[in-house]
């Protein structure tokens, strides 16, 4: 079982995506953040079938701050319902691994 997480949201603009990683990345809930623009979702909300264009955002955290992280996007995001997903990381470079835990140390 991996002790590193992925975790993942949207957001309808990069600056909301900037503002939350930098406040997170700061409060030591995440190593570091991937904004990736220019994606497209659809889906269904309210009764209606929805196409928007918003932003990832990919966060690099341990299972021991995941919580605390959840709760943190939470308040910070501006959807109702927002996707906030954790996605185990199995494994990966030993060196950038012990940097995501040495970001998110208090």
């Amino acid at each position: 079982m991996t002790n590193f997480l992925w975790v993942y949201t949207t957001l309808s603009k990069k600056a909301e995506a900037v503002e939350i990683s930098k406040t997170l990345v700061k409060e030591k809930l995440i190593a570091c953040s991937n904004i990736l623009e220019n994606m497209t979702s659809i889906y269904e909300w309210k009764g209606e079938i929805c196409e928007e264009s918003e932003v990832s955002l990919i966060m690099k955290t341990t299972k021991e701050k995941v919580k605390s992280l959840e709760k943190k996007i939470l308040e910070l995001h501006p959807y109702e319902c927002p996707a906030v997903l954790h996605i185990p990381i199995e494994g990966g470079h030993e060196s950038f691994l012990n940097w995501i835990k040495q970001q998110v140390s208090d």
